[in-house]
C-alpha cells in the first residue's frame, strides 16, 4: 500500500459531497450518536458498490449509459426527496432540546438506512472503484481479488473516520442551536439547498 493511495483516498474522502452533508447534519440533529449512526450507514451504502467492482458489474455499468441513467435519477429523486424533509419541522434536522442518548433506536435506524440509500444511489461510486482502486494495484500481483478488498477495506476505514469526524464535530455545535431556532430554520433551508445542488451536480454526471 502506497502513501499515494492513502492520501489521495484521504482527500477523495474529505471532499464535501452527499456523505459529509448527510453526517453533519446527524450531527446538528442528534448528537454524536447518530453522526456515528451516518458515518456507519454511508460506509454500509459503499459494500455492494465493492462487490460490484469484483464481479465486474460496474464495468457493465460505466459501459451502459442506460443503466447508469436509471441509477443516476434513482439518486437525483432520493436527493431531492431528502432535500424537502430537511425543510420538514418532523424531518432529519428536527433539533430538539434533551439528551440524544435518550433518543428512540428508530430514529437511529432512520438514520443509518437513509445513508446506506444515498450511497445505494450513487452512480459515482462504482465508477470510482473501476477506475481509481485499480492505479494502486500490483499488476503483477497473484491475487487481485485480494488486492481490491484490501484497498476497498481502507478505503472504507477511512470513510468511516472522516465522516465521524465531521459529524462528531457538527454535534458540539447541537446545544447552542437549541436556543436559536432562527438558525435551525436557516440550516434546513441551507442543508435542503445542498442536498439540491448535489442533485444538480449528479444530472450532469456522464459515463
Amino acid at each position: 500500500m502506497s502513501p499515494e493511495f492513502l492520501l489521495t483516498t484521504l482527500l477523495v474522502v474529505a471532499s464535501p459531497g452527499t456523505g459529509v452533508v448527510v453526517t453533519l447534519a446527524a450531527g446538528l440533529s442528534g448528537g454524536w450518536r447518530r453522526a456515528v449512526a451516518a458515518a456507519f450507514g454511508c460506509t454500509l451504502g459503499i459494500i455492494p458498490h465493492m462487490l460490484a467492482a469484483i464481479t465486474g458489474l460496474a464495468t457493465l455499468l460505466s459501459t451502459s449509459p442506460l443503466a447508469f441513467d436509471i441509477l443516476k435519477i434513482g439518486g437525483i429523486a432520493y436527493l431531492l426527496w431528502m432535500a424537502w424533509t430537511s425543510l420538514k419541522d418532523d424531518g432529519p434536522l428536527k433539533i430538539e432540546a434533551g439528551d440524544p442518548a435518550q433518543e428512540k433506536t428508530s430514529g437511529t435506524l432512520r438514520v443509518i438506512v437513509n445513508a446506506v440509500a444515498l450511497n445505494l444511489l450513487n452512480p459515482k461510486l462504482p465508477l470510482f472503484f473501476v477506475a481509481f482502486l485499480p492505479q494502486f494495484m500490483d499488476p503483477e500481483g497473484p491475487d487481485a481479488v485480494g488486492q481490491l478488498l484490501v484497498l476497498s477495506g481502507i478505503f472504507m476505514a477511512l470513510t468511516f473516520a472522516v465522516f465521524a469526524l465531521y459529524g462528531i464535530f457538527a454535534a458540539t455545535l447541537r446545544d447552542r442551536l437549541v436556543r436559536q431556532p432562527r438558525i435551525v430554520v436557516w440550516l434546513r433551508r441551507g442543508f435542503a439547498a445542498a442536498f439540491v445542488g448535489l442533485g444538480v451536480k449528479l444530472a450532469g454526471t456522464t459515463v
